[in-house]
């Protein structure tokens, strides 16, 4: 009779103590922008490229004072930039601003993904040790 199973080795989750205060509040500033569907298009638009206020609103039924609102908070967030090109104000996504977002969903997809694999090692163990 073999002895049951240990559980999987999981590496220790990501302490959230050791998160700067200040980088815990711009993740929070930074989701809580993205969490409205016009700044999420109005970022992948800007994936694509610089684009001013007019062309950012172009695609949706609102205001272009409600855009310059929705732009005004992507930029408090740190996700966006303006910049001054003679009498144009064009927008711009700040890449490094999303890269902090993805580096911190990417810490606990590793964590989640390698306690998978250990319960994938784990249960592919019991199988060959109990064919049935």
């Amino acid at each position: 009779m073999t002895s049951a199973p240990k559980p999987p080795a999981t590496p220790a989750p990501h302490d959230e103590a050791h998160v700067p205060a200040d980088e815990d509040a711009q993740l929070d500033q930074a989701f809580l922008a993205l969490a409205d569907p016009v700044r999420r298009r109005i970022v992948a638009r800007l994936s694509r490229g610089p684009a001013t206020v007019n062309e950012l609103a172009a695609p949706h039924a609102i205001t272009l004072q409600a855009v310059s609102k929705h732009i005004r908070v992507l930029e408090e967030a740190g996700l966006v930039t303006r910049t001054r090109d003679a009498q144009r104000r064009p927008v711009h996504l700040a890449p490094e601003a999303l890269e902090r977002l993805t580096s911190w969903i990417d810490r606990y997809r590793l964590i989640h993904e390698q306690r998978f694999r250990s319960l994938d090692a784990v249960l592919a163990e019991d199988a060959q040790e109990d064919p049935r």
